[in-house]
């Protein structure tokens, strides 16, 4: 099996470590590449398009609450740009507050999943990312680019 191929926009390093391991233990394939923060994210993300798109990946974990660039703002960069607005954006965040929801699939976010407190929890939370977004949804091709 190919490993999927996922860009985590995180800033919290115990975060980025508990997201890893839950896929890890739901034994998902992930080849990762981790910005710390959405103008980096940004960036990384518009070069690969221009000069790699076959390297996009195939799904974007984000936080919304990150520095230099709020997950808002990466949005609506990565929403309107012709080759990522194909690219899935899950937000992976502590924010339940109806404002930032709502925000972000205004934005078109293709999900909104709040971070579970408890470390069990999260392992259910990855495991139902793999089911849908690794097993029932057909992601874009991203040679038909």
């Amino acid at each position: 099996m190919v490993p999927i191929n996922i860009f985590l926009i995180e800033d919290n390093e115990g975060d980025i470590m508990l997201i890893q391991e839950g896929f890890d233990e739901a034994k998902i394939k992930a080849s990762w590449t981790i910005s710390r923060n959405g103008a980096d994210a940004i960036s990384e993300l518009q070069k690969m398009a221009l000069i790699a798109p076959e390297s996009l990946p195939d799904l974007i974990l984000m936080d919304i609450n990150l520095p230099k660039k709020n997950g808002h703002e990466v949005l609506t960069v990565l929403k309107n740009d012709t080759v990522l607005k194909k690219t899935p954006i899950i937000v992976l965040t502590s924010s339940s507050s109806e404002q930032d929801i709502s925000k972000a699939y205004d934005k078109h976010a293709n999900c909104y999943i709040v971070k579970p407190l408890e470390i069990a929890e999260f392992g259910n939370v990855v495991q139902q990312i793999e089911n849908f977004w690794l097993s029932v949804v057909k992601l874009p091709n991203k040679k038909a680019s």
